[in-house]
Formats: C-alpha cells, sequence, structure tokens
C-alpha cells in the first residue's frame, strides 16, 4: 500500500476514481478513459432526456407550465383539449397490427403454428393450401414479373459482315 501511494506521488499517476485498477488523470476527473467515456455517455443521455421532457411538455398543450410544479388546468383549457386525442390515448390497439391466431375459414386456434398465407390471412394446417380456402391472391402474374426481373432481355445489336 505505501508503495502504491509513493509511486503516485513520485510519477504524479493516479489510480481511476472508481478503482477499476487502471491510471486516471485530473483532465479526466482523475477516471480512466473506460470510465471517463461512461460517464460522459450516461451525463448526455440524461441531458437529452431532460431536453426531450422539457420540449414534450413545453410544445404540447397549454395545461402545463414551464416551471417544475404541476398547475391544475382550467375549466376551458380541458374544453380545449380535442376529443380525438383523449379516446385514442385510452383505446386500446385493435386492428390489423395485432396478430390473429385463429383460421379465418373454420376459426380453429392456431397459435404459434397458424400459416399465413400470401393474401394476408392466417389459415391452420387443414386450409393452408390456396385451392382449399380460396385465396385471391394472383400467383401467376407474381410468378411471371419474378421470372422477367431475374431473367432480363438481352438483346444484342446485329452484326454487319463485311467481306
Amino acid at each position: 500500500m505505501a508503495e502504491e501511494q509513493r509511486c503516485e506521488a513520485s510519477e504524479g499517476h493516479r489510480l481511476c476514481a472508481n478503482n477499476c485498477g487502471f491510471f486516471g488523470s485530473p483532465a479526466t476527473l482523475d477516471l480512466c478513459s473506460k470510465c471517463y467515456r461512461d460517464h460522459r455517455l450516461k451525463e448526455e443521455q440524461a441531458s437529452s432526456a431532460k431536453v426531450a421532457v422539457e420540449k414534450s411538455l413545453a410544445g404540447s398543450s397549454p395545461m402545463f407550465a414551464s416551471s417544475p410544479s404541476l398547475v391544475i388546468p382550467s375549466a376551458s383549457a380541458v374544453a380545449r383539449t380535442p376529443v380525438a386525442l383523449v379516446t385514442d390515448a385510452a383505446a386500446p390497439m385493435v386492428g390489423p397490427s395485432q396478430p390473429t391466431n385463429r383460421c379465418s375459414t373454420c376459426r380453429k386456434r392456431v397459435g404459434l403454428t397458424g400459416f399465413k398465407c400470401r393474401c394476408g390471412i392466417t389459415f391452420c394446417t387443414s386450409h393452408r393450401y390456396p385451392e382449399q380456402h380460396g385465396c385471391t391472391f394472383d400467383f401467376k402474374s407474381v410468378g411471371r414479373e419474378a421470372i422477367a426481373k431475374a431473367n432480363p432481355i438481352v438483346k444484342a445489336e446485329k452484326l454487319e459482315d463485311k467481306i
């Protein structure tokens, strides 16, 4: 222990303030380079989060004041709040974004083993084939387009005979 203190005093090196075992310097707040980088990242994330919260509070509505204390909105401010915003925030997401876990033809539960057809509908193992569920997807035109894309027409200019 005494040897470490003599080394620190004589050479000007100090161990990292986080006690990671590496040397730090006064320019990096007595932290090693790795600990200093981590410290800076945490500071930047905290400042960006603080700015984002301030922007959202300042720009969202006149209900909140710019001071940290909470202001109770007046009746006129509540009346001016659009109804669509209130109902959209409270309503759960129901619609095409949620995956269905039932067969579209027989309504059988498929869970994780459901087959999604190219028409975009989920089916069970019995109705997974296009012929069995009356698929409206045009496989022929998609196949033709894929073949045309994969095999472009190459037409060279005709060579003239020089005799």
